[in-house]
């Protein structure tokens, strides 16, 4: 018999990591606390907790990004297949968008061995500048710096680094992560800290499996495509965004000869 160690159901049960649905989990745990017995088959600290639902509420929205318009797209296509939208609008999360944050992990993954917490700053600033060297050697992106909107400084990182001082999660890759984004502003095309490189340091300081950088934003994301959706059906915009399109589309046909 195949059998997945996360859960299975018989006639009369439900059962989620050896735990009774109906009457262990239902009303006696939170959705975080669920999440997390379901993904690391045991219950969170306070401490994950509190650093893990700041990053779920910050994946929730950027406004109408390419997963949002994706999704009102697709719902204007195809108003029958909520499922469809939102998934529409998860399909996109990759190196530039929503998925950069498990890359970033891996960034500072493989510079932060030869830190510890008590490396003075020209340590920190000597592997940072290795890490930095590295990757434009050999031509791979520097994950989790850059925005375009947040040109000087992306809010989130600020918030993101007290949260994770408080909960105790401010480690080795958050040094670097840092030391990173200082040299990186000084440049002479400066690029900022994003929330992709916070998050990310966090992540491998709370020693988490690195799949979870993606996963807690397309959890928090799908929030925010509900959102999109209730609010299209209420006030549609997604016919708007298709009229642009074709108005672009005609103004760009050449005429005929």
């Amino acid at each position: 018999m195949i059998r997945t160690e996360i859960g299975y159901t018989t006639p009369t049960k439900i059962t989620v990591r050896d735990k009774d649905l109906a009457t262990e989990l239902m009303g006696k745990v939170d959705f975080l606390d669920g999440l997390t017995l379901c993904v690391l088959n045991r219950l969170p600290t306070q401490q994950e907790k509190n650093m893990m639902n700041a990053m779920l509420v910050v994946g929730l929205d950027h406004g109408l990004t390419p997963s949002a318009i994706s999704t009102r797209l697709t719902y204007l296509g195809a108003p029958e297949s909520i499922q469809g939208a939102v998934a529409a609008g998860l399909l996109g999360a990759g190196s530039r968008l929503l998925g950069t944050t498990e890359r970033a992990i891996h960034q500072f993954l493989e510079f932060s061995g030869s830190i510890n917490p008590q490396s003075s700053t020209e340590e920190l600033t000597a592997v940072a500048r290795k890490l930095i060297e590295t990757r434009l050697e050999r031509n791979e992106a520097l994950y989790g710096y850059g925005h375009p909107i947040h040109k000087k400084i992306d809010p989130r990182v600020a918030s993101f680094r007290d949260i994770a001082k408080a909960n105790g999660f401010y480690g080795v890759n958050c040094m670097l992560a840092d030391a990173v984004g200082e040299l990186l502003i000084k440049r002479d095309k400066p690029l900022s800290m994003n929330a992709s490189a916070a998050m990310g340091a966090i992540i491998a300081d709370m020693e988490l499996n690195p799949v979870l950088g993606v996963a807690f934003m397309l959890i928090g994301r799908c929030g925010g495509l509900v959102a999109h959706l209730v609010e299209e059906q209420a006030h549609p915009i997604a016919g708007k965004v298709w009229d642009l399109v074709l108005q672009q589309d005609a103004r760009n046909q050449l005429p005929d000869r």
